[in-house]
């Protein structure tokens, strides 16, 4: 079953933006990832068996402050 997680991610630059972009895109299970938000400081990411405590962790040694806003199940309509 696929979920959506909805990560805030303090990304001051487009640097910091293009690693997180990175880092979601090697998680294992992600089938799309995209940017949120007025300025795109929302990650969003659709996947199976995604782990969201995981995710966030790694942008945290990344990037910066993540904090996880949202994980649901996804219906793929």
């Amino acid at each position: 079953m696929q979920q959506k997680i909805v990560l805030k991610v303090d990304m001051k630059c487009n640097r910091c933006r293009t690693e997180a972009l990175k880092v979601v895109a090697k998680a294992d299970g992600v089938n799309f990832l995209g940017l949120e938000g007025q300025n795109k400081e929302k990650v969003v990411v659709i996947g199976d068996g995604v782990d969201a405590v995981n995710l966030a962790t790694n942008l945290r040694k990344k990037v910066g402050h993540t904090e996880i806003i949202s994980v649901a199940a996804h219906d793929s309509k």
